[in-house]
């Protein structure tokens, strides 16, 4: 699709051309990314290739060559580091490398991150204790370096070492980096025994603690000897910016794991942006990125037939794809999972992303310079039961969690918001006052018209009705994007999807949603737990705490035997079958 200077603004493909461009012709367009592309829009050049794989080859060519500014971009093509060891020398050199290869030198990885190249080197100059020194230092040496001195090194610049024993040692750290643990430390248990047996025992003390060092790394990867290589992959997108988070494994061993933030539109899904992100990253250019055996997505994503036979013709490797999952491939997906959450929340949270959204946020309520410090209120329940009010604040640091606070609530009529955020309010500000502290200036609320107008009334009771205050409402459709806000001056209006200033108000809202939910269940967990407990005979106070203490909580004490009841401490057999036939019965 091309714009009216001749530009490229989107490269797509279908089986069919006619139906897939005849979409675009509509009447009514709802998303707005295709409202916008087709103001644009001046021109269509088609291509008609033999076959699916062909078009997806040719698809992911022009968007890597055309960078058009309609399509889901990815942005991140650093090329990607090794190990690199120098075999040809007689004292090879173990180091990281970025870049061009050479053709004598053996070389591990890729490796996702150069924070993951460096773990694995700690680990392998630890263990196998291999110089990563220079040549024109390694020359020059007199004497030992620290390396040395801390057992990293055998100090073979001056002699320490032989070069038989430095080979042996290399040869070791070579079937280890390839993932064969097991042949290191049977050879290594070997020669233990037999450094013992001639009762050199010190020589046989050191390698125990190799060895022993070696199975703790063992300790720490999930190990798969059947499909070992593989990548996984999950994406998030939240308040405008989408990760994509892949966890590469390698022989069954957890490399580490990298963050892609493709640039995308609102209107963009989580699938969308997962199924442009894994054809541009495993078709792209990039001669130094090693194809799994498998890939393991966190969703379904349409089209992986046609992907897999491109990576055939393109790469002359087969690549299975599965979403469905178990064991140890399971424990991978969720790593990448918690990854993905723990990147966008440092993404979300960045100084300079926070930045650009306060500036946004003084031009939308057209003010000079942006809200110093808001503080959000939200209220949760179950049917009016237990409801807990959440405060959470925000500065130009992003949250200030220390100033956090919640508020167990008890409205005149249960379920009541709109009297438990004036409580939480009056609570919250009357208090402040009195101790001199400095108020917020900008009072965000989860809600409509209702809820600004009850704080409103509650600040006035209390002198300070000057306090700005705004409500953030989801519109008719509840989606994401689509949010209307209620100035506490009688405004109202709905800022654009991808407007900066809505994505903190809604990184701000859904916090204070955590906090008030996470409070929630836990009052509504301790009153469960506590009526219950009450109501059985002989079982005090005190007791109580000490069963629920010793069991964990609730739900394991309900699991637990007579026998095991019995067992705990204060609690004899008789008084063991009665809680467990009250707990049953």
């Amino acid at each position: 699709m091309l714009a009216g200077d001749g530009s490229v603004l989107y490269v797509g493909k279908a089986r069919d051309l006619r139906a897939r461009l005849g979409s675009y012709f509509q009447k009514r367009i709802d998303a707005v990314k295709t409202r916008a592309l087709m103001a644009r829009l001046a021109g269509v050049q088609t291509t008609v290739t033999s076959d699916e794989t062909e078009a997806l080859l040719l698809e992911q060519a022009l968007i890597k060559e055309l960078r058009p500014p309609y399509n889901i971009l990815l942005r991140d093509d650093k090329s990607y580091p090794y190990i690199r060891l120098s075999v040809e020398q007689t004292f090879p050199r173990i180091a990281f490398h970025r870049g061009k290869r050479r053709a004598k030198s053996r070389y591990f990885g890729p490796y996702p991150s150069s924070g993951s190249v460096r773990e694995a080197l700690n680990v392998v100059e630890k263990v196998f204790r291999l110089r990563n020194c220079t040549d024109s230092f390694f020359s020059n040496r007199t004497r030992p370096c620290l390396q040395y001195q801390i057992k990293r090194c055998t100090a073979p610049c001056v002699g320490l070492v032989s070069e038989e024993d430095y080979r042996r040692q290399v040869a070791l750290a070579i079937d280890f980096l390839d993932g064969r643990d097991g042949a290191v430390t049977d050879a290594l248990e070997r020669r233990m025994a037999a450094a013992a047996e001639a009762l050199d025992f010190e020589r046989a003390a050191e390698l125990r603690d190799q060895i022993a060092a070696i199975r703790l790394v063992q300790q720490k990867q999930y190990v798969d000897t059947d499909r070992g290589d593989v990548d996984v992959l999950a994406v998030l997108a939240r308040h405008g910016i989408a990760v994509v988070e892949i966890l590469v494994v390698r022989q069954g061993r957890v490399l580490g794991h990298h963050s892609y933030f493709p640039k995308v539109r609102p209107e963009d899904t989580e699938e969308d942006v997962l199924d442009a992100f894994l054809s541009q990253y495993y078709l792209g250019d990039r001669g130094d990125l090693a194809l799994p055996a498998e890939v393991i997505l966190d969703r379904p994503v349409g089209g992986l037939e046609t992907l897999a036979a491109a990576l055939r013709e393109a790469r002359g490797r087969k690549v299975r794809f599965a979403s469905t999952v178990r064991g140890e491939r399971l424990a991978w997906l969720r790593m990448a999972k918690e990854n993905a959450e723990q990147s966008l929340i440092g993404k979300l949270t960045s100084r300079d992303n926070i930045n650009q959204r306060y500036a946004a946020l003084a031009r939308l309520l057209d003010v000079e310079s942006p809200p110093a410090r808001i503080e959000c209120f939200d209220i949760s329940h179950t049917g009016g039961e237990q409801a807990v009010a959440s405060c959470v604040v925000f500065g130009p640091e992003g949250a200030i969690k220390g100033d956090y606070r919640r508020f167990n609530v008890s409205p005149p009529q249960g379920g009541d918001d709109y009297a438990a955020l004036a409580e939480a309010v009056t609570r919250r500000y009357q208090r402040m006052a009195r101790e001199g502290k400095a108020l917020p200036e900008l009072l965000l609320i989860d809600g409509g018209k209702g809820q600004v107008g009850a704080v409103i009334a509650a600040l006035a009771l209390i002198d300070l009705a000057a306090l700005p205050v705004l409500g953030i409402s989801k519109g008719p459709s509840r989606k994401a994007g689509l949010e209307v806000l209620h100035h506490g001056d009688g405004r109202t209006f709905a800022p654009t999807a991808d407007d900066p200033a809505l994505h903190l108000l809604q990184q701000i809202r859904d916090e204070a949603h955590r906090f008030a939910l996470t409070g929630h269940r836990a009052r509504r967990g301790k009153a469960r737990s506590a009526s219950l407990l009450e109501e059985i005979p002989g079982i005090g106070p005190r007791r109580r705490q000490q069963l629920l203490n010793h069991f964990g909580g609730l739900q394991q004490l309900r699991n637990a035997s007579v026998e095991s009841l019995a067992s705990a401490p204060g609690i004899s057999r008789s008084l063991a079958e009665s809680i467990y036939a009250w707990l049953h019965d």
